[in-house]
């Protein structure tokens, strides 16, 4: 039975738009050659690190969604772990709800990316307020008692 994945892999900052494509390149094609079916990706791009992993203070972070074997998991955290160019990854277990906020996440992202760009808004004419120089009540004299 396969199960619904989502792994967070952070990238070496030093890698190139093309090697970071290849890296991306290897693990979804390692999950497609062992059964899995790949659900969404999303490349968040360049991210600062709360705290320097190996000397870096930034890195590439990138999702990927997936179905699997429950026992695929540990074979692709073993290939995460011999490559060099990853600092960090998370996989994690999707129950039926964070699969149902994953996908309400997606359909909002597209929702938004394929909105009409919003017309500039026209400026209305504010009243005019009319200044008040004069006032109703006398000031009070804080001396007297």
């Amino acid at each position: 039975m396969l199960k619904q994945y989502e792994t967070v892999f952070i990238a070496t900052p030093v890698l190139s738009d093309a090697q970071m494509k290849e890296a991306v390149a290897k693990y979804t094609g390692f999950i497609t050659s062992n059964g899995g079916e790949i659900v969404y990706e999303e490349d968040w791009g360049l991210k600062q690190l709360a705290y320097p992993i190996q000397h870096k203070t930034s890195g590439f972070y990138y999702l990927i969604e997936f179905k699997a074997d429950p026992e695929f998991v540990a074979n692709l955290e073993i290939q995460y772990k011999r490559d060099e160019r990853i600092l960090r990854f998370l996989t994690v277990a999707l129950d039926k709800d964070a699969v149902a906020y994953a996908e309400h996440r997606r359909e909002m992202k597209a929702a938004k990316k394929n909105a009409p760009a919003e017309a500039p808004v026209e400026e209305t004419p504010v009243a005019e307020v009319e200044e008040v120089t004069e006032y109703d009540v006398e000031p009070v004299d804080s001396k007297e008692e």
